[in-house]
């Protein structure tokens, strides 16, 4: 197969969907690599790195062009829409049920678009999502403490607090992959940290790999309220596969909040579970409702591309490579978890969330591969 590695261009978006030992994997096996010039250099990966590897380079049209695979780590944006093409695979995080345009644009491509954050395992795991959700967890809280610095409007204080100081009130909705690293470096950093969840099985395992200072509370409005009076921190970990994310905190609960504390919603790329959350860059980060900090960069990984295209690659490339050998039909009849990656096939929509957030028609999977 022709696979080609365009250059993330959303903005401050440093990663690459392929490294290159990934490239050199998949060129032994007898594919081509087409990876766009200077792809790499945000992760810190040469075009003679590449080279070397045995994949070739080019701009980015010839990369578009001719692959009949686009590897990517982000969404495509308005940029690159018309540089999709009928039957051209697609496999990168897409996060449809919160960008109409995107799902339009690719429905009408006519393309195969395969999304990291819907591959699915039968226990429930999503291995795509999980490396970017153990880094972005981490980055909240770093983030966080940040702008809780008078400096930035926040509340001037300290995550950790000093002997005699108390330490901040860390509150984190959702107990999911991005909550329990949240709550891991935040209770590092010496936090009260309140972990806040749906599920009682899951809020049974946290009490027993969570240190002292991490109180574990079952979520409901009520109890989401009483919390955010006291956080100085607030982190919205909250994730529905493949759809909206719930508003959880609404406008008018921001007045019960302190003047300088921080929202964290690591889950805007599904339209976040806070209601005045919008997104924004690593360049702008922040913005101020009702004297809340509020921080909703929609590539948090983006911002430490080393680690995070290392972590990413690691869990894709196994995927991607099934998807070369065999084509997409037959790898994803074979690995029903990869099927489920599947969101948007030749015009029409096979993905449950993404059909009911915009009212479209949904096309069974089954059918698809049959």
């Amino acid at each position: 197969m022709l696979i080609g590695v365009p250059k993330e261009i959303k903005t401050n978006e440093n990663r690459i969907a392929l490294v290159p030992a990934g490239a050199e994997a998949l060129v032994q096996a007898g594919h081509r690599v087409l990876v766009e010039r200077g792809g790499g250099l945000g992760s810190g990966f040469t075009d003679a790195q590449y080279d070397a590897a045995g994949a070739t380079i080019h701009d980015v049209e010839e990369v578009w062009a001719r692959a009949e695979m686009i590897m990517k780590v982000k969404e495509p944006i308005a940029v690159e829409y018309p540089r999709i093409r009928p039957n051209q695979l697609l496999f990168t995080y897409f996060h449809f049920a919160a960008d109409e345009a995107l799902t339009g644009a690719l429905i009408d491509s006519s393309a195969v678009a395969v999304a990291y954050e819907t591959v699915q395992l039968p226990n429930g795991e999503l291995p795509l999502l999980t490396p970017m959700s153990e880094v972005a967890g981490r980055m909240a809280i770093q983030a966080g403490a940040k702008y809780l610095e008078k400096y930035y409007g926040g509340r001037g204080m300290l995550l950790g607090g000093v002997p005699g100081v108390a330490p901040a009130n860390v509150v984190i909705i959702g107990g999911g992959v991005v909550g329990i690293n949240a709550a891991k470096m935040a209770a590092g950093f010496g936090a009260r940290v309140t972990i806040l969840d749906l599920s009682l099985d899951r809020l049974r395992y946290l009490s027993d790999v969570m240190p002292a200072n991490v109180e574990l509370i079952y979520s409901n409005r009520h109890n989401i309220l009483e919390r955010l009076e006291t956080a100085d921190l607030l982190v919205g970990a909250v994730l529905v596969p493949g759809a909206k994310a719930p508003k959880l905190v609404l406008r008018e609960d921001l007045k019960r909040m302190k003047k300088g504390s921080v929202i964290v919603d690591v889950a805007v790329d599904q339209g976040g579970c806070v209601e005045t959350i919008r997104p924004t860059t690593h360049e702008n980060p922040i913005y101020e409702i009702d004297g809340v900090i509020h921080y909703g960069v929609a590539n948090m990984p983006g911002g430490v591309p080393r680690t995070s295209t290392l972590a990413l690659t690691n869990a894709t490339f196994p995927y991607a490579a099934r998807l070369a050998r065999l084509g997409w039909e037959e790898a994803c009849r074979q690995d029903r978890a990869l099927a489920l990656g599947l969101n948007v096939v030749g015009g029409q929509v096979v993905y449950p969330g993404v059909a009911e957030a915009f009212g479209l028609p949904l096309v069974e999977l089954n059918s698809v591969l049959a």
